[in-house]
């Protein structure tokens, strides 16, 4: 389903303003919010279908309301951030579950694009889904896309939704090298995503997996990208 409903979450009214403009020149319903309080009494309200979450927020920062909204929603979530921050901070905001991060010089029409980009993604992925095997099965590794569920033997992984595509897209493709060009084509389908965000999603995948000794484990291929394979550790 394409995006209509966004939600700005940012305490300077005149970037709410800004990005207001240009969201809706492009058909997108927006609101916004001026904190988290506030964020998250649209959130109960209404259906929203990406966030675009500054992180210095009055009160309760805009990590702390990503890791809330990452408890109940998988909601497509695009981190603003100012010039200051730094690479720690845009891993950590990452490793959340955030989809993408902006810094706020970034002009409008970049960040229009970031939303499209995601949107497409999505998009793309939910199409894919309906004509491909629904379960895929490793050893004791299963994989359902009609429920997006994983499980090792009886025991439930909970995966955010990128992590559920790239575990799939590597189940796919067992023992199959897959560069770091491929894998943001096949799961991000954009040419703004960098390797650092790869390695980013693939590490919180692994951490994820590494407690089960029976399923096949990511390895790092220097340079390159990554091999699911059977017996080998990252």
């Amino acid at each position: 389903m394409p995006f209509r409903n966004i939600l700005i979450v940012d305490d300077h009214i005149e970037i709410i303003q800004l990005m207001t403009d240009f969201l809706e020149m492009e058909n997108y319903k927006v609101y916004s919010a001026k904190n988290a309080e506030e964020a998250e009494i649209l959130l109960r309200q209404m259906t929203i279908d990406c966030i675009i979450l500054d992180i210095m927020l009055p009160g309760t920062d805009g990590f702390t309301l990503c890791k809330r909204i990452r408890k109940e929603s998988e909601v497509p979530i695009l981190f603003l951030s100012a010039n200051h921050q730094t690479d720690a901070d845009k891993i950590r905001g990452l490793m959340l579950g955030a989809d993408d991060y902006i810094v706020k010089t970034a002009s409008p029409s970049e960040i229009v694009a970031r939303v499209k980009a995601v949107e497409r993604r999505i998009a793309i992925h939910s199409r894919k889904a309906i004509d491909v095997q629904r379960v895929l099965s490793i050893d004791q590794l299963k994989l359902n896309l009609d429920t997006r569920s994983v499980r090792v033997g009886q025991q439930a992984v909970e995966l955010t939704t990128i992590e559920f595509d790239l575990l799939y897209y590597f189940m796919e493709n067992e023992g199959i090298v897959l560069t770091y060009e491929q894998i943001i084509d096949r799961i991000w389908n954009d040419d703004v995503t960098g390797f650092h965000n790869v390695r980013v999603h693939v590490a919180k995948l692994r951490e994820k997996i590494a407690p089960f000794d029976t399923i096949p484990k990511i390895k790092t291929i220097r340079s390159v990208g990554y091999q699911l394979y059977k017996g080998m550790r990252g």
